[in-house]
């Protein structure tokens, strides 16, 4: 797993000063751009996948879309997009969740996910954990069970895992990199 890492971390670029000066932005195009890469990425996250016996990947808009098919097609499963509100035609199912400044709302279709169901969340970073924990109470709403949450990068520095892992009930937590 350290080689994986290793090679995760030489694909992300680091961009100062955006979106705001002091900011440390970790740009992972770079990443997705390299087929060696992006295929590890893939591997780690349909292995976690497969562990946690999940039988839907959610993936959260939109780098999660990017991360989450192909984990879902790797892994055999299903891939359900989690949307920013008024995305999703059809019925949906929506979550607030508040912001730093202000609040936000995503959603997912109704009938996509079902008590039958062990969904693992995908994204790209877990930051402060606002989306992450409005994705799982909104899985749970929709009546399916909660496997995990798996993403790329953990920002360790924003505390984001203290505040998701009251909501995830004793489901994994799994951070490939950690910065």
């Amino acid at each position: 797993m350290t080689e994986i890492r290793e090679l995760l971390l030489s694909r992300i670029r680091d961009v100062a000063d955006y979106p705001e000066p002091g900011v440390m932005f970790k740009d992972i195009t770079p990443l997705l751009a390299d087929p060696a890469a992006f295929t590890a990425l893939t591997d780690a996250l349909a292995e976690i996948a497969e562990g946690t016996g999940a039988t839907k990947v959610v993936g959260l808009e939109a780098r999660g879309f990017i991360l989450g098919a192909p984990v879902a097609v790797r892994a055999g499963i299903g891939f359900i997009p989690v949307r920013k509100a008024g995305k999703l035609p059809g019925a949906t199912l929506a979550q607030a969740y508040d912001l730093e400044y202000g609040s936000a709302e995503i959603e997912v279709h109704a009938e996509d996910l079902t008590a039958e169901d062990r969904v693992l969340v995908v994204d790209d970073v877990l930051a402060t954990g606002g989306t992450a924990e409005a994705s799982v109470q909104l899985i749970r709403r929709a009546g399916a069970e909660v496997a995990g949450l798996a993403v790329l990068m953990e920002l360790g520095f924003l505390s984001g895992r203290a505040r998701l892992e009251p909501a995830l009930n004793g489901a994994p937590l799994d951070a490939l990199l950690t910065v």
